[in-house]
């Protein structure tokens, strides 16, 4: 393809990266895991992993330098718009009736991978640190790394296995919930240190985030409210152009404070009110267009990044990521368990919160791809972590059939709520129509005047493997 005008080049290469991608998920859905293991494995195996190892040539010319570059863009864009959907979607409501037990499982699940992580990272830092890069934001970014729950795969996961309105998936989205809060802070304080070259620098950076959040939580979302209790009668376009606008502008905001563009749309999605049937509709509509349009773009732009061949030829890096994999799962694990021991639970209840805290998905590659990006981790490192998100998320429903074995799935009560961003199994409703029981987010309660009609309107349609979105309406399946 030509290397002047790239747009030839992407109308190849985005609707082949789209296809596999959706191809990757049916798979990998139809073998009992999450979509997104499907979709980080295409990703993987389009990049010189698998692609440019057997046939080098068709992977240049199918992602030549300028493509690259663009597709790379535009999952950027895809990835402000899951984390704005993520932040939105995030509900501390969970924690209600769970509040101590949450609090402390997320934060042993915290703790213990935080400490085991900066371990490895001073063990790893001769060998893996880029040129320049300092022995602390290394051991800090390496440390975080192994912290992360993916907590909309979660969502799917519990879904999937008729936990969903249960006290164990209540609880373990209450876990969650707090653990990626925790998380993204502390990711928020690496990526400051990692972007400052000297302590008043840091300081400054720190000071300016807060400053931000400040803003957010006392101007921003006061103003937001009362605009999104007049917006019922505003085009649905105004209020997506307003939503898109303020979700580019806080990410702008926190790029030139130099904690990332990636935490404004976070922080944006925290603050956007809920129950706003406008803002339900337009953020469904972003949705529907960003994540499995876009997002599949960064999947791709992380498998371009990925290279087993870096680690093939020699056992050394292989031990290393083996390393890297018991760490990640020792600490996640075994940190969860713990903390669910000590807060009462039963062994089983405490492996199955073990297991389900472990599962990494795509928020650990967000993490991932944030600190290549930084230039704290190299090509080397990069690979060993994406491989070790990789299996870790395809652990979770095998180890959670083995823990619960002899359970019998069952959809979650009438009248319970779906935990927010999930799809019950399809196959439940009526003669096999596809999903039902659509519930709001925990906590989020819907008015008696919004009970629908006795022919309800189309089911809502949620993907929750790439994290938090509203409701987005699909046409009801047809009789079979």
């Amino acid at each position: 393809m030509s290397g002047r005008d790239p747009l030839p080049g992407l109308l190849v290469a985005i609707p082949v990266v789209i296809l596999a991608c959706q191809a990757g998920a049916l798979v990998f859905r139809r073998l009992g895991q999450p979509p997104v293991v499907g979709e980080i494995t295409l990703g993987i195996v389009l990049g010189p992993s698998l692609l440019g190892w057997v046939w080098p040539a068709a992977q240049s010319w199918l992602f030549p330098g300028p493509v690259a570059e663009f597709l790379g863009a535009f999952g950027s864009i895809g990835l402000l718009a899951f984390m704005f959907l993520a932040g939105l979607e995030l509900d501390l409501g969970a924690l209600r009736g769970h509040r101590k037990v949450a609090i402390t499982v997320s934060q042993a699940s915290i703790v213990l991978p935080l400490v085991l992580g900066s371990l490895l990272g001073l063990a790893m830092f001769p060998v893996f640190a880029p040129p320049g890069v300092g022995r602390v934001p290394f051991v800090l970014f390496l440390a975080v790394s192994m912290s992360v729950t993916a907590f909309p795969v979660l969502a799917r996961v519990l879904s999937d296995r008729g936990l969903s309105g249960t006290r164990m998936g209540s609880l373990a989205m209450a876990c969650a919930a707090v653990d990626d809060v925790s998380a993204w802070c502390l990711l928020a304080a690496v990526a400051a240190i990692s972007t400052s070259g000297s302590p008043a620098q840091a300081l400054t950076t720190a000071v300016l985030a807060a400053v931000f959040l400040a803003v957010m939580a006392g101007v921003l979302r006061p103003l937001l409210a009362r605009w999104a209790g007049r917006a019922g009668g505003a085009a649905d376009g105004a209020v997506l152009v307003v939503l898109f606008s303020g979700l580019c502008l806080s990410a702008l905001a926190t790029d030139r404070i130099g904690v990332h563009a990636l935490f404004g749309a976070f922080v944006f999605g925290l603050v956007t009110p809920r129950g706003s049937r406008a803002v339900e509709r337009c953020t469904a509509r972003l949705r529907a267009f960003c994540v499995p349009v876009l997002l599949p773009l960064f999947f791709v732009s992380t498998g371009l990044h990925t290279d087993v061949s870096l680690l093939a030829g020699d056992p050394v890096q292989w031990l290393w990521a083996l390393a890297v994999l018991g760490v990640a799962v020792l600490g996640k694990w075994g940190g969860s368990t713990g903390g669910a021991r000590l807060a009462g639970q039963s062994w089983r209840d405490s492996l199955s919160l073990g297991a389900l805290m472990n599962c990494r998905g795509l928020t650990e590659l967000v993490v991932l791809n944030l600190g290549l990006e930084l230039g704290v981790i190299g090509p080397g490192l990069f690979t060993m972590l994406v491989l070790m998100a990789l299996v870790t998320t395809a652990l979770t429903s095998p180890a959670l059939s083995w823990i619960r074995r002899g359970d019998t799935p069952a959809p979650p009560p009438a009248g319970t709520h779906t935990p927010a961003g999930t799809t019950p199994p399809a196959g439940n409703g009526p003669a096999g129509n596809g999903p039902v029981g659509s519930g709001a987010p925990v906590g989020a309660g819907t008015p008696a005047s919004a009970a629908g009609p006795a022919n309800p309107p189309p089911e809502p349609d949620r993907d929750p493997e790439r994290g938090g979105g509203r409701e987005q309406v699909r046409e009801p399946a047809p009789a079979r």
